[in-house]
């Protein structure tokens, strides 16, 4: 197999990480939906106050490993377990029934990242039954270099642990900088700024609002993840971060 990175100049962006749900496919509410089946499960009355308040959550971390939210919302352990399988199925039902989709111009982006010598990996808060039934739901097995989810990787978002797990596994930077991480929460913005990646894009076609990346640390914010390859195109990390750390110290 050819190294695509000897193509590509040094301190260029060589390695990207994607986000799914939210990202590059399109969400449509299902993570509310799945999540509503499986608090009902659980005993959540729908339509009930507590029913709203941990709707709430769900949505302020949206990006987060599912069964980190489950733990968190529930305490106990067992419970906490029960609930993610039963939102992990309700949401392998809801995408077998064909309410998943690619994002606009999604499966082109990953193609041209690819087609210009970079490593492409997606990146999910989902087990890796649901992951694998999203990527066979659309046709996207062989779509990108590598997928990851929080169990492949040690911990979820918003810890780093997945993109530093997608550039070890895949050997594609010498240099965290040369890393570039998008999604649509917060918890995207977050693992990214933390893994050390230059740029940490957030997109508008999910969970997250303008207000939320930027607070959360989001170097660029885009319509669409179809901008990212306009966005890294001749962006050399090394220069950047040289920059910025040169504007820190005149201060």
């Amino acid at each position: 197999m050819t190294d695509r990175t000897d193509t590509m100049t040094d301190g260029s962006i060589k390695l990207v990480v994607l986000d799914m749900a939210g990202t590059t496919v399109a969400d449509g509410g299902l993570v509310e939906q799945a999540f509503s089946r499986a608090a009902e499960r659980l005993g959540v009355e729908p339509g009930s106050d507590d029913h709203a308040k941990k709707l709430d959550y769900v949505r302020a971390t949206m990006g987060e490993s599912k069964i980190t939210v489950f733990r968190a919302l529930f305490g106990d352990e067992d419970i906490a377990q029960r609930g993610n399988a039963a939102f992990e199925s309700a949401y392998a039902e809801l995408v077998d029934g064909g309410r998943c989709a690619p994002l606009p111009g999604a499966a082109e982006t990953i193609g041209k990242l690819r087609e210009e010598g970079r490593t492409v990996v997606l990146t999910t808060g989902f087990s890796r039954v649901t992951q694998d039934a999203i990527l066979d739901a659309l046709g996207w097995q062989d779509i990108a270099d590598l997928t990851l989810c929080p169990a492949d990787a040690g911990r979820g978002r918003p810890f780093p642990d997945m993109v530093l797990a997608a550039l070890l596994r895949t050997g594609a930077a010498d240099d965290v900088r040369e890393i570039a991480v998008a999604g649509d929460t917060s918890y995207d913005m977050l693992c990214g700024r933390r893994s050390g990646a230059s740029v940490v894009a957030g997109v508008l076609t999910g969970a997250h609002d303008e207000a939320a990346l930027r607070g959360a640390g989001a170097t660029h914010v885009l319509a669409s993840v179809a901008e990212l390859p306009r966005t890294i195109a001749g962006f050399t990390a090394v220069d950047g971060f040289t920059a910025a750390a040169g504007a820190g110290r005149q201060r």
